[in-house]
């Protein structure tokens, strides 16, 4: 059996006076209502911190991320205040995608 909800009714409603099914119904509907409206989701930034946070990103050692940080390829994506480093991950890999690398080899 199923049940015709009526969902303007349903968000003027409170939510602890409504059923599960209710529940379901509003939720499962308004997910589909903000992706008709061409809304944008916003994907979390990926922070990451310190000279360990860069060498997660691109998943080298910690000696290699403090090249990459003092060649200037990512200072766009870093955030620095006294000795606390913030760097926004998707940031940086762009930035060395844009630069075509980190520029840290050691080619003579």
């Amino acid at each position: 059996m199923t049940k015709e909800f009526n969902f303007d009714q349903l968000m003027q409603k409170p939510v602890a006076m409504m059923t599960g099914e209710e529940l379901y119904f509003l939720l499962d509907n308004s997910r589909g209502a903000q992706n008709d409206d061409n809304a944008q989701v916003v994907q979390p930034k990926r922070m990451f911190y310190g000279i360990e946070g860069i060498a997660q990103i691109f998943g080298c050692s910690v000696p290699t991320a403090n090249r990459i940080k003092k060649s200037g390829v990512i200072n766009e994506a870093i955030t620095q205040m006294g000795r606390k480093i913030v760097i926004d991950g998707d940031k940086a890999l762009a930035l060395v995608k844009a630069n075509g690398g980190c520029g840290t080899d050691n080619k003579s």
